[in-house]
């Protein structure tokens, strides 16, 4: 068994079938696939794994709304669904929990207007989520001031789909699981490596790593690496969008569903803790540090759900999320560099689809294909937006 290594490699030659870069939410889970799958693997992680979006406390895992069905609702939808099982594995393999649960959600509505638009979409969720999981409008809280009645005049949706994960704790099975893997390697504090995309990568230090296959899943690092490689230098592939939240002491049931109001997120975890976010700032200074945005967070919060009351915070959380033109992940090869591929661009709804975008870039490495990927989820279609946005146009 080769161990996980979480020291800088010493200047050599390493080899390896995979080679993926980002030890988040995205790489961790395309690296173990890999190995799974009997490819020699080595994650590559410029700190530690989780340091950039993928280790904060949020976890929310929620659906699109049901209307106007596309693949890429399609393609979150059976990856929210298969997300369960794939948790069930990791538990039972490593005797560790991330507390998931499909607790379903909340949503206020505002008006009567939403209301009605919201009755209308449950006949969408039966057709395309199935009768599994429902979608409907209910008039009563679902625990005393979760929400407040105030918030529910006009009631609000509630849906059973939607789930909930301890991110940290999740990324520490997957951890565990590709330690637990003969043909994984983990070398962090490694930083973003120079490709050649002929099937090699150093190091800062000058180790030269042979590659199959590279696949990038380092978030808002890998936008400008990927425009590079496609000999697009200057293409705007995506950009950070800094988030917030705080994770609050609490003695919540953790059965409680999620609470979403107008981009407010309050969940209940196990631990007695409940997570609330996020922001979404195009515009910032310090990417990293928390601010008055995050307090007025807290505060609408402990209006919406007066059972949150005086709980303490325990700690503050901001953090750089990879948002890629259009929105859409970024998934499959880039034109031109057959053998590296990304996984990257999820924004808020990563950590519930990044098993599935690892079993398409696995699937593509070895021939086994089972995922269909949505079209606008290609790097040329990314390519295209950039390119049609910097001249002003309007991709076809």
């Amino acid at each position: 068994m080769l161990a996980a290594d979480r020291r800088a490699a010493r200047a050599g030659q390493l080899t390896c079938d995979l080679l993926v870069v980002g030890g988040g939410i995205a790489g961790c889970w395309a690296a173990l696939k890999g190995a799974r799958a009997g490819l020699s693997t080595i994650l590559l992680e410029k700190a530690e794994i989780g340091a950039g979006a993928s280790g904060g406390f949020l976890g929310a895992l929620m659906p699109h709304m049901p209307e106007r069905w596309n693949g890429k609702k399609d393609f979150q939808f059976k990856a929210l669904v298969s997300l369960q099982r794939e948790i069930a594995t990791l538990e039972s393999r490593t005797g560790m929990e991330c507390g998931y649960a499909r607790t379903g959600r909340l949503i206020p509505l505002a008006s009567d207007g939403a209301r009605q638009a919201a009755l209308a979409r449950a006949a969408d969720a039966e057709a395309n989520w199935g009768s599994k999981y429902s979608f409907s409008v209910i008039d009563e809280p679902a625990g005393a001031g979760w929400p407040e009645s105030a918030a529910m005049r006009h009631g609000a949706v509630f849906e059973t789909l939607s789930a909930r994960v301890q991110p940290r704790a999740l990324l520490r099975m997957l951890l565990a699981s590709m330690e637990d893997q003969s043909k994984a390697r983990i070398l962090t504090h490694e930083l973003a490596p120079e490709i050649d995309p002929a099937g090699s990568a150093r190091l800062t230090d000058g180790t030269l790593i042979s590659f199959g296959h590279l696949v990038l899943a380092n978030g808002v690092d890998a936008f400008p690496m990927i425009a590079r490689l496609a000999g697009v230098p200057d293409a705007p592939l995506g950009a950070p969008v800094k988030g917030q939240a705080a994770l609050l002491k609490t003695d919540l049931d953790p059965d409680m569903p999620l609470l979403y109001d107008d981009g407010l997120y309050v969940i209940a975890h196990e631990d007695g803790r409940a997570a609330i976010g996020s922001t979404s700032e195009t515009e910032f200074d310090q990417p990293l540090s928390t601010d008055a945005q995050l307090d007025d967070l807290v505060a609408r919060a402990r209006v919406l759900c007066p059972a949150l009351g005086d709980a303490g915070i325990v700690q503050r959380w901001a953090g750089l999320r990879p948002r890629a033109i259009g929105r859409d992940p970024m998934l499959g090869a880039i034109p031109g560099c057959d053998q590296v591929l990304v996984s990257a661009g999820g924004f808020k709804i990563s950590f519930g689809i990044a098993h599935r975008m690892a079993e398409a870039v696995i699937g593509s490495i070895t021939g086994q294909m089972t995922v269909e990927v949505p079209e606008s989820f290609a790097v040329a279609a990314h390519l295209a937006r950039a390119r049609a946005a910097a001249s002003g146009a309007t991709p076809s």
